[in-house]
């Protein structure tokens, strides 16, 4: 994986390792197709010889040892409550995924291809169901691939969430010294993660401005236009958006505000799950100031305070 192809930032599309979990219904076998984005996925290796732990999660098959590191590694099927056919494992493999800093593996019954798709073409799951062998809270988004067939984007970091193994640091400290003011924007398709960033920017003394997307950002941004005009920049300290988000990314999105001449000089950090240098670099060449790893608070009040403070400067 790490010799995978490298998208151009900005490009508004991703790259989706596509894997196949099957699923045994009323003596019929069906065939789930899934995705993750190939930016989390480390390697993807054969099914090894796991330990078993005791007292964990029952979709917890157990941990292994990666040159030097000991992985955790979770049974998806189970963790979506599919029943599963005999022969499920003869072609099974393990994806050995990062985010938040944190390597997890998860067994998926084949491992398929690489899928490039434009964000434009991932829609929100609103429509997955529990008959469809689990809840639509833990999808990101769906997009349809050959003979109209639909690929579910699996959200993987609910399963860290659910082990416990991820606890976002929410608690941010201020301090008297700093003095923050004026506006920022805040862009996240998850609204767990705009609250702890807009609680978070509240304390410091901003007001905040929501949007779900890319597109839903750039529309904001034209509002704010339309009510500070010429002095936006001043007002509109800054803006934060994740990096996966149906519809326009955070990368695309960027591209979008650094070409428009009335949005000049308002910095960008880019706040996203998607951890590792690679990720970082992408995000410093799409035009941000800076880029987080979801969710440290002190990491946080440190980085806004930073690029706040230069632009200030900047602008004084």
């Amino acid at each position: 994986m790490k010799d995978k192809t490298v998208l151009k930032v900005g490009s508004n599309e991703m790259e989706l390792v596509d894997f196949r979990i099957f699923k045994e219904e009323d003596g019929e076998v069906y065939e789930g197709i899934y995705g993750v984005n190939v930016a989390k996925v480390r390697e993807i290796i054969r099914l090894p010889q796991l330990t078993e732990l005791p007292g964990v999660a029952e979709f917890i098959d157990g941990i292994f040892d990666l040159r030097g590191v000991v992985i955790p590694v979770v049974n998806l099927a189970k963790w979506m409550h599919i029943k599963e056919p005999e022969d499920a494992y003869k072609n099974a493999r393990v994806i050995i995924a990062e985010f938040n800093n944190i390597l997890i593996g998860f067994i998926v019954h084949e491992a398929k291809r690489i899928r490039r798709i434009s964000w434009s073409d991932i829609e929100p799951a609103s429509f997955v169901s529990s008959k469809d062998g689990l809840d639509g809270s833990k999808v990101t988004g769906v997009t349809r691939i050959e003979d109209d067939s639909v690929l579910l984007i699996l959200d993987l970091e609910k399963v860290v969430e659910e082990l416990g193994l991820y606890t976002p640091n929410t608690e941010i400290v201020t301090k008297p010294s700093d003095k923050f003011s004026g506006t920022v924007l805040v862009l996240d398709d998850s609204s767990t993660a705009r609250k702890i960033v807009k609680d978070a920017l509240i304390k410091m003394g901003f007001d905040v401005v929501e949007a779900s997307d890319g597109e839903d950002g750039l529309r904001r941004l034209n509002e704010l236009y339309e009510v500070y005009e010429d002095k936006l920049n001043k007002n509109l300290k800054l803006i934060i958006s994740d990096v996966e988000m149906p519809l326009m990314d955070g990368f695309h999105f960027a591209a979008r505000v650094k070409e428009d001449r009335r949005f000049d000089g308002i910095p960008i950090i880019f706040n996203s799950s998607i951890s590792g240098d690679f990720s970082e670099s992408r995000g410093l060449e799409a035009g941000g100031e800076g880029y987080l790893v979801k969710f440290d608070a002190n990491q946080f009040y440190d980085e806004i305070s930073r690029v706040v403070g230069s632009h200030t400067i900047k602008g004084e």
